[in-house]
């Protein structure tokens, strides 16, 4: 992802980046996609031991 910050100095110090709305967009949008990700890790995690059943066994249970 390329960014093409600008900064803004309040006394001489880095105080504030203006970025386009579209790149703005992108990075929310990446950072939502991490969440998301980190969400679905931790309830894989939560649920390693659950017991499952096979398409099979779910299959033969409906009637299909």
């Amino acid at each position: 992802m390329e960014l093409h910050p600008q900064i803004l100095e309040k006394d001489g110090k880095k105080e504030f980046v203006i970025l386009t709305y579209e790149e703005y967009e992108r990075i929310a949008e990446t950072l939502a996609d991490y969440d998301d990700l980190q969400e679905l890790r931790e309830a894989k995690n939560l649920e390693h031991d659950a017991e499952t059943q096979s398409l099979k066994d779910v299959r033969t249970a409906l009637g299909i």
